[in-house]
């Protein structure tokens, strides 16, 4: 089966007797060999989240069609849902500012196959990444921010993710902060790295935080951003242990580390759809 057509549904809905079984049912029917399926019923907010990956088979349907012919399951279940052909990669602008590791992670990633995405470009609000950047032979626009007036350079950032029209905007250590009415449109679609274990030591330098209450884990969360700061809904954690012969800038090289893979891990999450919105959480199928 290698080669052929793989499309990805998610779905999102009260949770209910019989989804399952009408999905599953559903792909039977349409001649639909399913590869993956993951489903969690969460007994708080009472919602329903699945993800099914599925190749098509001869008598199937193309994706057009299938997906008006499922639009009727959907309705009955009242369905949030989508369906994703995996031979479309993902459009995702990375932002930086002065610290490059995530950035370099990412472009490795990108550029060994193993996050298969298409990117646009990198956008910064200093110079620094320009050249690694242009190496990999990916534009690079430098937004420099004016501290008098932030909002023109925001402005100029819009008005070119407007042109990129991108899938997913990365947050690779960009250092500052988006205005809630970018957050708004950027919603579900807009992932951060954070250099700390959230909800822990919010804001800047939290390594120092950190190292001055004496901690013996540190960590790296990456989360969707929203209005409320270092509080969006969190995709992915990892943390390491240290002691009292760390110093910061210890705890600095080792959260980098931290940072990288927990970035990319959010990142791989995203583009094979394996997040789905819990109302402030997340469910991830992994």
């Amino acid at each position: 089966m290698d080669g052929k057509q793989t499309i990805t549904l998610t779905i999102t809905c009260p949770d209910t007797v019989g989804i399952v079984a009408a999905v599953s049912g559903f792909l039977s029917e349409h001649d639909a060999f399913i590869t993956e399926a993951a489903q969690y019923g969460d007994p708080f907010s009472k919602r329903f989240f699945m993800r099914c990956v599925f190749i098509p088979g001869a008598l199937c349907p193309p994706k057009g069609e299938l997906e008006k012919r499922f639009s009727m399951i959907a309705q009955r279940f009242q369905m949030i849902w989508h369906m994703y052909d995996a031979a479309d990669k993902p459009r995702v602008v990375v932002l930086v500012s002065k610290f490059g590791h995530c950035l370099n992670d990412l472009l490795h990633r990108y550029h060994t196959g193993s996050l298969p995405v298409e990117i646009p470009a990198i956008i910064s609000n200093h110079p620094d990444m320009q050249s690694q950047v242009e190496w990999n032979k990916i534009p690079f626009h430098y937004l420099p921010v004016d501290k008098t007036d932030k909002t023109r350079q925001e402005r100029a950032l819009i008005a070119l993710l407007d042109d990129l029209e991108p899938d997913l905007v990365v947050l690779a250590r960009y250092m500052q902060i988006l205005s809630p009415e970018l957050c708004a449109r950027l919603s579900g679609h807009c992932i951060n790295i954070h250099h700390s274990f959230l909800p822990s030591f919010k804001g800047a330098k939290p390594y120092h935080q950190a190292h001055s209450r004496g901690v013996k884990l540190i960590g790296a969360t990456a989360h969707y951003v929203t209005t409320d700061l270092d509080e969006g809904p969190i995709i992915d954690q990892a943390v390491e242990r240290v002691d009292h012969t760390h110093t910061p800038d210890d705890l600095v090289a080792m959260g980098r580390d931290i940072e990288n893979l927990v970035l990319s891990r959010a990142v791989r999450y995203h583009i094979e759809h394996r997040v789905l919105m819990n109302g402030a959480k997340t469910v991830v199928f992994k």
